[in-house]
């Protein structure tokens, strides 16, 4: 049997049987692999130590016949051991994993690892508002899907000015109210969530935790109606 190599973060662990446990992979070249980590809730296990939650690791495996493959090796690449210093980032680690897991299908795009990796990079600066990742993640999680809203024009088609919008689900636009919830510096905001930028240049923006407590419902709601989670 042919040996095959990819670098993973664990979405999910089952135990199976007496020592063994199914693990739920996200791999930038294979998308989501489930692999049998046989023995590894044994004491002395080898493979234990490179599966750890909140980690990138070098994985070695083997193809079965059915659906799950054969775990040969693990190695810790890179382990963000200052998630598990604070509950808040924990319990963060694990609604941003279990979306991610949720919302791809089994073959997702390289980028959805690159964007959990980043978000572990971010969880474990303990720095960055924690407010900050979970906006971005899952702002990048609707671009990723093909669901950005319009950042360009209001919903009749016309250059967003310095006014008050409102935000229209139909049209995914802004569209003017004088009495509107949302200002260019929420529009503006809401373009860099969607940009390259990771959380840790974010970070610097003026006024962030006020533009993100009116910004962070009308993520989450995108994400409820387009991404289903």
């Amino acid at each position: 049997m042919n040996q095959q190599q990819t670098v993973g973060i664990v979405l999910a662990r089952t135990d199976y049987g007496e020592a063994d446990r199914i693990i739920t992979v996200l791999t930038p070249d294979f998308g989501k692999l489930r692999m049998m980590a046989r023995g590894v809730r044994k004491i002395k296990s080898k493979l234990a130590g490179g599966i750890e939650l909140f980690s990138v690791s070098d994985l070695t495996f083997i193809h079965g016949r059915g659906e799950i493959a054969t775990l040969v090796s693990a190695r810790l690449r890179q382990h963000y051991g200052a998630i598990v210093q604070d509950i808040t980032r924990v319990q963060l680690g694990y609604e941003l994993i279990k979306l991610l897991n949720k919302s791809t299908a089994d073959e997702p795009e390289p980028e959805y690892f690159e964007l959990l990796h980043q978000s572990l990079e971010a969880l474990n600066d303990l720095s960055i508002n924690s407010d900050l990742i979970n906006v971005w993640f899952t702002a990048q999680l609707l671009k990723l899907g093909g669901h950005t809203p319009n950042l360009q024009t209001d919903a009749s088609g016309q250059t967003l000015t310095e006014q008050s919008y409102n935000f229209d689900f139909d049209s995914m636009a802004f569209q003017p109210h004088p009495a509107g919830h949302f200002t260019t510096q929420h529009i503006k905001l809401m373009r860099l969530l969607l940009s390259s930028n990771p959380p840790q240049t974010l970070s610097r923006i003026t006024n962030l935790s006020n533009l993100l407590n009116d910004c962070q419902p009308l993520i989450r709601t995108m994400a409820q109606s387009y991404l289903h989670v």
